[in-house]
């Protein structure tokens, strides 16, 4: 697999690999000790907390027609931000799974924000 920075410079192979590998795994998501990964395909896309402004959960309800009359599906997703732009939308398994990620965060992003910017606000 090869790693691919959101931002930033690409860091050493090894550093990333054993990083990723001692992570805690939240669905798609890796926790590791200086890095937040994601996998999409075959790749790993990582991102330095460091560069993490803002982090949040975005749901979005699907339209569905189940055999039983019609309801909308919650899809959960992990919204990541810097200082200028949202450097990713990863989708997550469930509620309980993205709550749980959102805790972790907290912990390792004490000056991060974890709240959507109002719709009108710009940067």
């Amino acid at each position: 697999m090869k790693y691919y920075p959101l931002t930033g410079e690409e860091q050493e192979i090894d550093k990333l690999t054993a990083d990723y590998k001692s992570a805690k795994e939240i669905g798609v998501v890796r926790l590791g000790a200086e890095h937040l990964y994601f996998r999409k395909s075959r790749k790993i896309y990582y991102a330095a907390y460091s560069d993490i402004r803002r982090a949040f959960r975005r749901v979005l309800l699907v339209p569905a027609k189940l055999c039983c009359g019609k309801g909308d599906l919650h899809v959960e997703s992990l919204v990541i931000c810097s200082d200028t732009e949202e450097l990713a939308q990863i989708q997550l398994p469930g509620t309980r799974a993205a709550k749980g990620l959102i805790e972790e965060l907290k912990k390792r992003l004490p000056e991060a924000e974890f709240t959507a910017r109002p719709a009108g606000e710009k940067g």
